[in-house]
């Protein structure tokens, strides 16, 4: 038998592993700053139940071409934490996803099934920290805190890799106890 998963997701990654989760070679979850809907949300549904954040307060978003595009000023908020340097690199290499990404309904809630480990970013200016600790609530995630902004497993890689770790390493005492 091959060894169990544990699948991280970030953001918006976490709306996928919510609904990736549910296959059976899914042994545990972990969020880092994620998204985690319900069968009943989307993760616009989910993010439009608390305030708005820095960043689309800002308007460092915006939709072309059937995408979403973080403008210039976006790094500041996005990628806090990281040298200005790192931020420009990370605007100028990111990926715009499709425009009503956070719009489409996913099937599929294994965060109720399967168990969870979250990475709450205490200050983070693009997912809410109120959101963040609701969902991990929600779904009785092992939980832990950290400062750095939303990209944090750059600037606190050390913890996202030990709670990864932790999550894996449980996981695996479950499959062979």
């Amino acid at each position: 038998m091959p060894s169990p998963v544990v699948l991280v997701g970030h953001s918006y990654g976490g709306t996928l592993i919510t609904a990736a989760g549910g296959d059976d070679r899914v042994a545990g979850l972990v969020y880092i700053a994620g998204l985690a809907p319900d069968a009943d949300e989307t993760s616009q549904s989910l993010q439009d139940k608390f305030p708005l954040t820095d960043l689309f307060k800002a308007n460092q978003v915006e939709v072309a071409e059937g995408r979403l595009w973080m403008k210039p000023g976006a790094a500041a908020y996005f990628a806090s934490g990281l040298s200005d340097s790192k931020q420009k690199a990370l605007w100028a290499t990111h990926a715009a996803p499709a425009a009503d990404i956070l719009t489409q309904k996913v099937e599929g809630t294994a965060w109720k099934t399967k168990p969870s480990w979250y990475v709450v970013v205490k200050d983070d200016r693009v997912a809410q920290p109120a959101l963040q600790h609701f969902v991990a609530r929600r779904m009785r995630a092992v939980t832990y805190e950290t400062t750095g902004g939303h990209i944090s497993m750059l600037s606190n890689p050390d913890l996202v890799l030990n709670v990864i770790r932790e999550a894996a390493h449980a996981c695996n005492r479950e499959t062979v106890g």
